[in-house]
């Protein structure tokens, strides 16, 4: 029985990702969407389109994938919850601790179901990188970059205002690496956290993401962070060196995941997400002993991780141990991100010592 579906959002991931794909999925049909846009309904032809979320009731829906701005995910979630209906949240299912424990309330409370994620760890050259982790022995060290050469998405809309973004590039591409991450070595909190940041190509429309085609804006540049680094520690002990980048100065958008461990090393080169200025194929290889061996990796079209997520989300619905887990991992990535953050204001904050006359 297909899942009855709504899409909560008709911006560019509800219009250009989720709708496409839950119509043509066997498991799903869309049977509404949700967005206040006078011209929303030719986002979503042939589909009911309501001007907002108190609209759909569980008697008619058994799923709402929430596209919405960061800043409303929580908000918007939370209703839903509240009143039975389950819901997927993608990135970031939220922007605070705070938000997360409001999401872990609702579902309790509503009896419905929140499931979350990412599609990057639904990649099939990811898959084929955690398979070879049984070879690496004790895993010591993770490396994850995700680096654009010009990326920033739609300048001065609200991906780029911190009060409706929660932050930059952190909340962006740092999620997805997190999750991805999590998805490799299993779920676990942080130690430490030490993260800086920088906004040098922000304010720059060169550096736009113009592949997303967002429509112009004349808001100000923006508030937040396009690049992060960052070193944290497990508390399993797994170190890990953390890259996001809307923006650099090289000339693809790479995606980088290297794995040390006592017997050898894995690395993974690709390019998450749907950048037409990618690496050329992904490349996976297996160092050991001073030998480097290349493995064959699966080539598949652009976007065949989003169609592979649903695949498992309408199991996920009908599992009783998915209920309260979506809210647990999301306060853990958030409460890296909000120690993330604060490490990197401390310097900033601190008073400036005079230099000796």
């Amino acid at each position: 029985m297909s899942v009855r579906t709504a899409v909560v959002g008709l911006g560019w991931a509800g219009r250009e990702l989720w709708l496409p794909r839950l119509a043509e999925h066997p498991g799903f049909d869309v049977v509404g969407a949700v967005d206040p846009a006078p011209a929303a309904p030719d986002a979503a032809p042939g589909v009911p389109v309501h001007p907002a979320p108190d609209a759909l009731t569980a008697r008619e829906v058994d799923l709402a994938v929430v596209a919405v701005p960061n800043h409303l995910h929580a908000e918007v979630a939370a209703g839903l919850l509240r009143r039975g209906i389950s819901v997927f949240l993608e990135k970031p299912v939220c922007l605070t601790s705070g938000e997360a424990a409001v999401l872990a309330a609702a579902e309790r409370d509503g009896g419905a179901t929140l499931l979350a994620g990412s599609a990057a760890p639904h990649r099939a050259d990811v898959g084929a990188l955690a398979r070879l982790l049984p070879e690496l022995g004790h895993v010591r060290h993770v490396d994850l970059s995700w680096v654009r050469a010009r990326g920033i998405p739609q300048a001065g809309g609200w991906f780029t205002q911190r009060s409706k973004a929660g932050g930059g590039v952190l909340f962006d591409l740092g999620w997805h690496l997190l999750d991805t991450l999590a998805a490799l070595l299993g779920p676990a909190g942080f130690t430490q956290v030490l993260g800086v940041t920088s906004n040098d190509f922000l304010g720059t429309g060169a550096w736009s993401a113009a592949w997303r085609r967002d429509e112009a804006t004349a808001l100000p540049a923006g508030d937040v962070e396009d690049t992060a680094w960052g070193f944290l520690v497990r508390e399993d002990g797994v170190s890990v060196g953390l890259r996001a980048g809307w923006a650099s100065h090289q000339a693809r958008d790479v995606t980088r995941i290297r794995v040390t461990g006592s017997a050898a090393t894995a690395e993974l080169r690709c390019t998450f997400g749907f950048s037409p200025n990618r690496h050329p194929h992904a490349e996976l290889t297996l160092t050991r002993e001073g030998v480097t061996t290349t493995l064959p990796v699966p080539q598949e079209p652009i976007g065949t991780e989003y169609r592979r997520q649903l695949d498992v989300l309408a199991g996920a619905l009908t599992d009783p141990g998915r209920r309260g887990r979506a809210a647990a991992e999301a306060r853990t990535t958030v409460g890296v991100i909000e120690d993330f953050y604060a490490s990197a204001r401390r310097p900033h904050e601190q008073t400036a010592v005079p230099a000796p006359h």
